[in-house]
């Protein structure tokens, strides 16, 4: 009996439900792969069930008498291309057996191997909801880990896959594309440091080492960028690339403390095997998305943050106390993650982490050194051979949005600056401007009356963001109004000298002891080794005045103070109470403070520096 002939006599037997009909089907069937035998059986079981209802109230019933269940049938889809044998079903019956019902007994049925579907649409379905089948591919390594979940692998073969069986002959291999998802990532680096301070109270020892470790990343001439304060005081420098267990020796080729970059280099050839530089991107917008890369506490793998851009203004930076370009983005940075890069989306690095904000008032503040920052060090590098810094206008202003001051001034109503009130003596400016003049311009950009000039659309930043864009020893035109009158003038740009420099750019403190008496120069690392982190509030007053508002009157001009009083005979026989707060001198030279000392105190000391 061929696939039609079943086809009449299950309709005819549905349809005419009083129609007796006893079939005996003892043959071996060759069923269509388009007709479903199983749904042909089922549907025979629901006709009886409609026309018999004392059938539909009986339940089967585990271990006592009645339908046995029905035995499972063994799935084909594990293997589409291997053919089972299923046991004959049981015959189908009744459990009223007064009523003419028609008995269907199908035996002997083999179920013939079907051919291989080219699509997973064109095989037959099976019972329940459609089990979804995975996608082979000829090159598993470009598939995502989260749809490759790794089986137990025996022989090479894994046990239990749908489909064909993929031999892994790397267990390392599967996760291969995640490194090539994002190849940026494969040029971040951990760096490794071994620092030793100074020891700025006693100057003529270092403090025990202390080891740290940090981000950073490769760029183009075998160089790597991480942060200044990372390397800060270093005795060595080493550097793990990602997925590596080698530690490489690195050297540091230069250190921009203002702008808390330090660029290293790696002798050994191992090291840049296998590593892409990172290519360096726009300027980014607010709300541009950002992704910070890098090692931070917490763990020793690689971390992703991300977030958006936040604000773009000057900014503060702690370590070099100098005011730069920065980027606010409101990612996660932490401990370990200042000199990993930040990217964009299209995996262009955009800026360096470098400081964040940690404040109980504020969360997810951090910031990045964008990238105008880090090509002006770069460049200035190359051009150089060394870090030479940024320059600075060494003037003090003050913005002119009083209309009455503008008016004592002198100003006109379309015109707009800002005014000087001081100058710095050791400052080239110095020699042609003056105090009290209104700086309108600086290279042709105008300034306005609060200080800014135009940046991008709709905004506007501190116009000393220009000069920053200078480099040391550059020239700009600046433009001037004094007593009514416009001038230009040709400044040779430099970089500024404090009186009390804010650090001492890795340099070891420097020192005079003569008599028992320890002259040390004053510099912010000083006072944050003797009055510790709030020396803003437990220094001397007299020396947070020089800081903060005296000017150097030449530029070797230096602030000693006697730090200490070795115990030595001379010494001893001296009645002075000395403190910082009483004696200050001011070094220009090395022979100059005993000198002043000889005088202030009518006695003659002799020594050397040290």
């Amino acid at each position: 009996m061929d696939s039609l002939t079943l086809q009449f006599y299950y309709s005819l037997h549905r349809f005419f439900p009083h129609f007796s009909l006893s079939l005996s089907l003892s043959l071996s069937l060759r069923v269509n792969p388009t007709i479903n035998t199983h749904a042909f059986l089922r549907h025979t079981q629901k006709a009886q069930k409609e026309r018999n209802p004392l059938n539909s109230k009986l339940k089967p019933s585990m271990g006592k008498r009645g339908r046995k269940p029905k035995t499972p049938i063994p799935e084909t889809l594990d293997s589409p291309t291997t053919t089972v044998a299923s046991p004959p079903p049981p015959p189908i019956t009744t459990a009223a057996t007064g009523l003419d019902d028609a008995v269907f007994s199908v035996s002997n049925v083999e179920i013939i191997e079907q051919p291989q579907a080219s699509h997973p649409h064109q095989e037959g379905r099976r019972r329940g909801r459609p089990k979804k089948l995975r996608k082979l591919t000829d090159n598993p390594e470009i598939m995502t880990p989260s749809r490759r979940v790794p089986r137990a692998v025996d022989n090479g073969e894994h046990k239990g896959s749908v489909g064909p069986a993929v031999a892994v002959s790397d267990p390392c291999a599967a996760w291969e594309g995640v490194a090539r998802a994002v190849p940026a990532m494969d040029a971040v680096v951990k760096v490794f440091c071994v620092h030793t301070e100074p020891n700025f109270s006693l100057p003529w020892q270092r403090k025990r080492q202390y080891s740290s470790s940090s981000s950073g990343f490769v760029i183009g001439g075998r160089r790597v960028l991480t942060n200044a304060h990372s390397v800060e005081h270093y005795t060595q420098v080493k550097l793990k690339k990602r997925g590596s267990d080698t530690k490489y020796l690195a050297t540091v080729l230069a250190i921009g403390t203002e702008c808390d970059i330090a660029m290293l280099t790696v002798d050994d050839d191992e090291f840049w095997d296998g590593v892409s530089p990172v290519e360096f991107g726009d300027l980014p917008a607010l709300q541009d998305s950002v992704t910070v890369v890098g090692y931070p506490i917490g763990g020793d793998t690689i971390s992703v943050t991300s977030g958006v851009v936040s604000r773009i203004e000057i900014l503060s930076y702690v370590h070099g106390s100098t005011e730069l370009l920065g980027l606010q983005i409101d990612a996660a940075i932490n401990s370990g993650n200042s000199g990993g890069p930040a990217f964009n989306d299209r995996g262009n690095c955009v800026g360096i982490a470098f400081q964040s904000l940690k404040h109980e008032d504020a969360e997810n503040i951090g910031y990045v050194i964008p990238t105008p920052v880090i090509m002006h060090f770069i460049q200035d590098y190359e051009k150089n051979g060394a870090y030479t810094g940024f320059p600075i206008l060494g003037v003090e202003w003050q913005k002119m949005e009083n209309p009455d001051l503008r008016m004592s001034m002198g100003m006109k109503p379309d015109q707009k600056g800002v005014r000087i009130r001081r100058i710095d003596p050791t400052a080239p400016e110095s020699q042609v401007l003056k105090p009290s003049d209104i700086i309108l311009s600086f290279d042709g950009v105008n300034i306005a009356n609060d200080g800014t000039v135009p940046f991008r659309h709709g905004e506007r930043i501190g116009f000393s963001y220009l000069i920053s864009q200078k480099y040391t020893g550059d020239n700009s035109v600046v433009k001037v109004l004094r007593n009514s009158e416009i001038l230009s003038f040709d400044i040779k740009l430099a970089s500024h000298k404090r009186l009390i420099p804010a650090h001492n750019k890795g340099r070891p403190p420097s020192y005079y002891i003569i008599a028992g008496f320890v002259f040390t120069a004053v510099s912010v690392p000083y006072l944050r080794s003797e009055y510790g982190k709030d020396y803003e509030f437990e220094a001397p007053v007299k020396l947070l005045d020089k800081m903060l508002h005296s000017l150097p009157q030449s530029p070797d001009e230096q602030l000693v103070v006697v730090s200490q009083v070795l115990s030595l005979s001379l010494s001893l026989s001296l009645s002075l109470s000395l403190s910082l707060s009483q004696l200050f001198l001011s070094w220009k030279g090395c022979v100059d403070p005993v000198q002043t000392f000889s005088r202030q105190f009518g006695m003659f000391l002799s020594g050397s520096c040290g």
